[in-house]
């Protein structure tokens, strides 16, 4: 039997870079993009927390990931919800939204927008 060997991640953030700016432990599932590549959270949404797992629902993308990258389990990762909030700060205010909420960031100001239309479509 053949298996595809795995290509070592090399992380943007170190162990070491990483501060404790949320009290959870909770995970969340990243691409990389945001965690090899350094791309700022571009969108993310929150779904119902897998049961029986430390999960906090959100799912964290760049926003200009393929569907063949998404696709490839190995382009996403399983993180602490911390260690996401250190690659990118702009999303520990909306943390604390409720299970369907989804984000994109503007690109004219920078911001999170809340995403009503894939709230609509996905809920």
């Amino acid at each position: 039997m053949f298996f595809k060997k795995k290509k070592k991640k090399e992380y943007l953030l170190g162990a070491g870079d990483i501060r404790p700016l949320l009290k959870t432990r909770m995970g969340c599932i990243a691409t990389d993009r945001i965690t090899v590549d350094g791309c700022r959270v571009g969108f993310f949404y929150r779904e119902q927390p897998s049961d029986g797992l430390p999960d906090t629902g959100w799912r964290f993308f760049a926003g200009d990931e393929s569907d063949e990258y998404l696709d490839d389990p190995d382009n996403s990762g399983v993180y602490c919800l911390n260690t996401i909030a250190n690659y990118d700060r702009e999303i520990i205010p909306l943390l604390d939204s409720a299970v369907g909420s989804a984000y994109y960031r503007d690109p004219k100001t920078g911001r999170f927008v809340l995403d009503e239309e894939w709230m609509r479509q996905n809920t």
